[in-house]
């Protein structure tokens, strides 16, 4: 798979553009350290990394799922994101640039039964982009994350192929109609991702941004107010923000 990949890409590059491939295991600190050392080597730098690896995790209620797959899930989804964000982060602040883009999903913004680990690591990592894009900013490297909508993948597949005693009978009726329907273009993710890599969104850090919802093509419009607010990210919500007039105040 890994060489059709490469395969597929080289058809699409042009003369003064490089394809490198090969296979690494995210959640292993080591396999992570020899292909960035290697992307290093072979490219000559690096100015963005793209976190796209992730596994849907097991299915069914806390207490019956498997309790490795549980803990593997969180290896892949979060822990891997960590390691190749570690392991090339003293390379951009040696730059003194870099763009970091984190995959997310639904499970970061909404609870989904059946799903925990899946949940958890999307939400884990929505805080680690916040937190890494504090520690970053005065080495001018963005870090952001990407929600690209429900996707037409081998994961909705997956989701589908559980049954809805496994993942819930609404999630499942959810995940059969975004098959039948074709689901988001995955050139909407990708767009929002060359986007995120670019110059044009210098600035914009520590943001968690829909490609299908959010107006991310004019935020460069907007980049004063962007970096002031907690615009597009995860905050807990009080009484006062649903003109409730109990509650604390924070």
């Amino acid at each position: 798979m890994l060489e059709k990949a490469v395969a597929h890409l080289e058809a699409m590059a042009q003369a003064n553009q490089m394809v490198f491939g090969m296979q690494a295991d995210v959640s292993k600190a080591a396999d992570v350290q020899m292909f960035a050392d290697a992307a290093i080597r072979q490219l000559g730098r690096v100015d963005i990394l793209v976190n796209n690896a992730g596994i849907a995790g097991p299915f069914g209620t806390i207490e019956s799922v498997d309790w490795n797959e549980w803990i593997h899930a969180i290896e892949v989804n979060l822990l891997g994101s960590v390691l190749t964000c570690r392991a090339l982060l003293p390379h951009f602040k040696n730059a003194s640039r870099g763009k970091i883009i984190q995959l997310s999903g639904g499970g970061a913004t909404s609870p989904m039964p059946m799903l925990s680990a899946y949940a958890v690591s999307k939400a884990a990592i929505i805080r680690f982009v916040e937190t890494l894009a504090e520690e970053t900013r005065a080495h001018h490297i963005d870090v952001n994350a990407i929600s690209p909508g429900a996707l037409n993948t081998r994961m909705l597949d997956q989701f589908i192929a559980a049954g809805p005693e496994r993942i819930g009978a609404d999630f499942h009726a959810r995940s059969r109609r975004v098959k039948q329907e074709g689901g988001v273009p995955l050139a909407r993710g990708a767009d929002l991702a060359v986007f995120l890599g670019s110059e044009h969104s210098n600035g914009i850090t520590g943001k968690l941004l829909s490609a299908i919802w959010d107006p991310w093509e004019c935020l460069p419009d907007h980049l004063a107010e962007l970096q002031a607010t907690d615009i597009y990210t995860l905050r807990r919500i009080l009484p006062k923000d649903r003109d409730m007039t109990w509650g604390g105040v924070e």
